[in-house]
């Protein structure tokens, strides 16, 4: 499985990027958010999170700049019905922030005004998602700091161990809180007893 690309950005358009690892390209479908993260960062390094969706006549691959991002995009496609280019209109309608709202608060009119998402549809993704919601907690992150990139580190440790991101959302927020200079791995451990 291919989890993430780091490299130059050779191409980039509002529906996919071309990235550049040691001369090999890789292209990836990316949604409208991604691309208004990355819009002007041609030739120039960057590392997004990837879902490789293998089907029996291709292998496509998906670019997302959030984990959260790549976490709702994985949600969507679990429901029956909504396949890989769907997802990717969704999220090119609605932010992670805004899906999480609409399938937490049952808005079916916010999941009807997107292209190709019908009544049923949306009903569809709403009874499937909505307890499955509740377990992603997605943080606006306006900008990217040094706590940012420890506090994802150590997430990503965290979930690896089988802890759920909601809980560990709040217990890394915590303690990066009272102790901002706390390296990754420390924070880790902390975390670990907070549990």
């Amino acid at each position: 499985m291919i989890t993430h690309i780091e490299g130059i950005i050779d191409e980039v358009t509002p529906t996919h990027v071309v990235i550049d690892c040691s001369g090999i390209g890789y292209y990836l479908n990316i949604s409208l958010t991604t691309f208004s993260k990355i819009e002007s960062s041609i030739n120039k390094k960057i590392r997004l999170v990837t879902h490789l969706h293998v089907r029996e006549d291709s292998h496509t691959l998906y670019g997302f700049f959030e984990r959260d991002e790549r976490r709702i995009f994985r949600l969507l496609i679990s429901v029956s019905g909504v396949g890989a280019s769907t997802g990717m209109m969704i999220l090119s309608s609605l932010n992670p922030i805004e899906i999480n709202q609409a399938i937490s608060s049952e808005d079916i009119n916010t999941l009807k005004s997107i292209k190709g998402i019908g009544l049923k549809s949306a009903q569809r993704i709403i009874i499937d998602l909505k307890d499955k919601i509740k377990e992603v907690e997605i943080v606006e992150n306006n900008f990217i700091d040094n706590n940012n990139i420890k506090k994802n580190q150590a997430l990503s440790a965290l979930e690896t161990l089988g802890f759920s991101a909601k809980q560990s959302n709040k217990i890394l927020d915590k303690i990066l809180n009272e102790a901002p200079d706390i390296s990754v791995e420390e924070l880790i451990k902390l975390s670990l007893k907070n549990f």
